[in-house]
């Protein structure tokens, strides 16, 4: 039986598709109710309507079902064909046969494809562009998929120096590993970050039992604990930045920050939204 991860091409690539293909087992009006939620706040945005919302990398799909319930006119694409497979089977769901849906596999290195796309009001890529290989290669290939003026939504790993170094060994090794082996290195780091995170909890004068936090998890982007730690220990390509270098990236390519939730330093990603300025060509 399969293991719920397994390497592409000899370890080079972890396979998302199969663990976000498993997380629509569990996806349900709550989950796509926050991330919902998650669009509107981050976007300040009451809905999408009138807008086109490219989805790069769209995993689940959910973020792209949100979008579209939200009003938008919405392209997705993904490099993983089990991804596609998943965004697929969600406008089966829910927009069986809707023209203002695009849904097509796609890869964000290659300059040809993305020139075939046009412009959006809002290009969103959440946790994708440092899983290319080639991160900043691709934030300066979808800046010309912005219209002047549109918004452009972005998650990058935080960068903690030794400490992102670290986890970039453990993802590498884990996406080398047999099915047993990943299934204990899983296992290992979700205990561990559990129990420091139970001692956290304790020194702050919580209850260090994890079930609150679980539960907030549902709330945050309507994501998943276990998919999301699935995620975390095999997603490799594995890149990182400082929030203040994405900033000054995209700053000298004419856009300004006008949304930023940073991890507070810690072993997660750090959110962007800029605005394309108007009148600017840089590239």
């Amino acid at each position: 039986m399969d293991g719920p991860f397994k390497a592409v091409g000899q370890g080079g690539r972890f396979e998302f598709g199969k663990n976000w293909s498993r997380f629509l087992k569990v996806l349900d009006e709550g989950r796509i109710f926050e991330a919902e939620k998650s669009l509107k706040q981050m976007l300040e945005l009451g809905n999408l309507d009138g807008k086109s919302f490219l989805d790069i990398g769209s995993g689940s799909g959910l973020f792209s079902l949100a979008a579209r319930r939200l009003g938008a006119k919405v392209h997705s694409f993904d490099y993983d064909p089990q991804c596609v497979a998943c965004t697929d089977e969600l406008k089966r769901r829910y927009f069986p046969n809707d023209t203002n849906w695009r849904i097509e596999k796609g890869d964000v290195l290659d300059q040809n494809f993305l020139s075939s796309l046009g412009q959006f009001d809002i290009v969103y890529a959440w946790g994708v562009l440092h899983h290319t290989g080639a991160m900043w290669q691709v934030m300066e290939n979808i800046i010309p998929l912005v219209h002047e003026k549109g918004k452009l939504f972005i998650s990058i790993y935080n960068d903690q120096g030794i400490v992102s170094r670290f986890w970039a060994e453990i993802k590498k090794f884990y996406n080398r590993s047999p099915t047993f082996i990943q299934w204990i290195i899983l296992l290992g780091v979700g205990i561990i970050l559990q129990s420091f995170a139970a001692v956290i909890r304790l020194m702050r004068g919580q209850n260090p039992l994890p079930f609150k936090e679980w539960a907030n998890k549902k709330k945050s982007r309507g994501m998943s604990v276990w998919y999301d730690l699935v995620d975390w220990v095999g997603g490799y390509p594995f890149e990182v930045a400082k929030p203040e270098v994405i900033f000054d990236f995209y700053f000298r390519k004419g856009f300004h920050l006008i949304k930023l939730k940073t991890c507070g330093g810690g072993l997660a990603c750090n959110e962007f939204v800029f605005v394309r300025k108007p009148n600017c060509n840089k590239t």
